[in-house]
């Protein structure tokens, strides 16, 4: 008997009697319990709500791409699973969907929808911002082809919220280390700054300098997100601020963005770097990113 069992099978199996089932462990699910002072993660609850289908569901949505590795998943989300079942306890959303084998990947015991599978159905699902940082989180921990995700549509050209997913796949990018750094990519690019690129090494004569969250390599500027986890983190704002200078020194303009900023704000100060980009370039190139 595992620390997450079903209760019927751990009591005809004699692991437990009715009274150490009732006293010692806490029921999860309907028939899944697990002992009283486990403090349960994500995972736990996951596999629990697999218990409760009877082994039968695969796990999809968010509860998936948690289990692909996908970072900035709370521990409290609801469980997807999809299942025939229209009864889901609180805490569980079932989902009668259609699946193929190919759209399952299995993590030990536990089916799993596939990275491809598992944008599709968030890419139909959630609003776009929210969609596409989902899914920019999931590629960031399993690298998979859009393509792949675009194939499920043809697919299942019935299946709801397909218009959605059309329009948030071309705005996935496996670059977005954080929810923030999609929001703000997603702002740049709702106002009109479609050409960015994100991760971006630079390198010195000594080497790497480090790798800006995005903006334009070809006209030296970046765009910085500094989430708190910067500014806490000793080692990382060090870091960041070495950074910061060796960027200055080649010449780089770097616009910094922290939660607090304005969004009229960071776009005038985008704007003021490109501008003053492109009065570089018309003045030719001997004074084109001076330092």
């Amino acid at each position: 008997m595992g620390r997450i069992f079903i209760g019927t099978e751990a009591l005809a199996s004699g692991a437990v009697t009715r009274h150490e089932l009732a006293r010692w462990h806490l029921r999860i699910y309907p028939d899944v319990y697990c002992p009283r002072q486990l403090e349960l993660s994500l995972k736990d609850r996951i596999y629990a709500a697999w218990l409760w289908s009877r082994r039968r569901a695969v796990i999809g949505g968010l509860s998936a791409a948690a289990m692909q590795g996908a970072p900035w998943i709370d521990d409290d989300i609801p469980i997807e699973l999809i299942w025939n079942n229209g009864r889901a306890p609180d805490g569980l959303l079932v989902r009668n969907d259609t699946l193929a084998a190919d759209e399952v990947d299995r993590f030990g015991r536990l089916p799993v929808t596939n990275c491809a599978r598992t944008a599709f159905d968030l890419g139909r699902r959630l609003p776009r911002d929210d969609a596409v940082a989902r899914i920019d989180a999931l590629m960031w921990a399993q690298r998979f082809a859009r393509d792949d995700v675009v194939s499920l549509a043809t697919r299942y050209p019935r299946a709801r919220g397909l218009k959605a997913l059309r329009v948030a796949v071309p705005l996935i990018d496996a670059g977005a280390a954080s929810p923030k750094e999609t929001w703000l990519r997603l702002l740049l690019i709702d106002n009109g700054y479609h050409s960015l690129t994100t991760q971006i090494p630079v390198f010195d004569r000594e080497g790497l300098i480090g790798v800006a969250d995005m903006g334009w390599p070809e006209l030296r500027i970046a765009v910085e997100y500094d989430g708190d986890y910067h500014r806490t983190n000793r080692r990382r704002y060090v870091m960041d601020q070495r950074k910061l200078r060796r960027l200055g020194a080649l010449g780089w303009i770097v616009v910094r963005v922290i939660a607090e900023d304005d969004e009229a704000d960071i776009l005038a100060r985008v704007e003021q770097a490109r501008s003053v980009r492109e009065i570089e370039l018309a003045q030719g190139p001997s004074r084109t990113f001076a330092a």
